[in-house]
């Protein structure tokens, strides 16, 4: 599906929308012919709304979801806008989070979803999934090797329910998983999160031009099918408890 729009304050911002197949699994108490879905709003890593992203979003709809992606970068080049992006990360705040919430609204009120919502994000992404959490109107968020806040109970108070996934080996190391565990066992917040022993960080992105699977096992930013596939598997689980329930 080509990217669509969706309102932003006064303007407007593009993503890609992946819609669920007929054979999908319905939310629970719908039906397939009813076409009513879970959504969930898909933030993509640091090198912006990539085609690995569209199909991260892909499998999300084949799993029954109601899935956008948001470009958060407005079609610029991720070179423009990363730096951007990461300090209203640190932050908490600004245009890229203004997005986020518009496209969930956008997405709830479709009348191909239930109205009920999660969040899920990779690298950059994570991050921001990871503040999502305490925001209203999100059931659910998984958090995919984003960075963790210092004052992560601060940040996360109110969070709604975090599935997390991250590699042992990556560069990050192992601060933001073990504050992360720490916080929301703190705070009472339902939460799965899991290390991956052999894997580091981009380990559930399949590389774009396999000739470069190499180099990027070296930088510890690998693909790592074992680790993905059971990353999924939990994020299903996850979300059938809280989206589908």
């Amino acid at each position: 599906m080509p990217d669509v729009s969706y309102p932003v304050g006064d303007g407007s911002g593009q993503g890609y929308l992946a819609v669920p197949a007929a054979g999908a699994v319905p939310a629970a108490g719908t039906t397939a012919l009813q076409g009513a879905w879970p959504g969930v709003v898909v933030i993509h890593e640091a090198l912006g709304l990539t085609d690995s992203i569209r199909r991260l979003t892909d499998r999300l709809a084949a799993a029954g979801y109601l899935a956008f992606a948001p470009d958060l970068y407005g079609g610029k080049s991720f070179v423009r806008c990363i730096r951007a992006a990461f300090q209203q990360l640190k932050a908490g705040s600004g245009p890229a989070f203004t997005a986020l919430e518009s496209a969930r609204e956008w997405l709830a009120a479709r009348e191909d979803c239930t109205g009920k919502t999660g969040v899920i994000g990779f690298c950059m992404g994570g991050g921001f999934a990871l503040l999502c959490a305490p925001r209203e109107g999100f059931a659910v968020a998984s958090v995919n090797y984003g960075d963790v806040p210092e004052d992560a109970e601060r940040a996360l108070a109110g969070a709604c329910p975090v599935v997390a996934s991250y590699g042992a080996r990556d560069l990050m190391g192992l601060k933001p998983p073990e504050r992360l565990e720490k916080a929301l066992t703190a705070l009472q917040v339902p939460h799965d999160i899991k290390v991956y022993p052999s894997a580091g960080h981009h380990f559930m992105t399949e590389p774009k031009h396999p000739a470069l699977a190499p180099l990027a096992n070296f930088a510890r930013m690998g693909y790592n099918e074992a680790a993905a596939e059971d990353s999924w598997h939990r994020i299903f689980v996850f979300f059938a408890e809280n989206l589908r329930s």
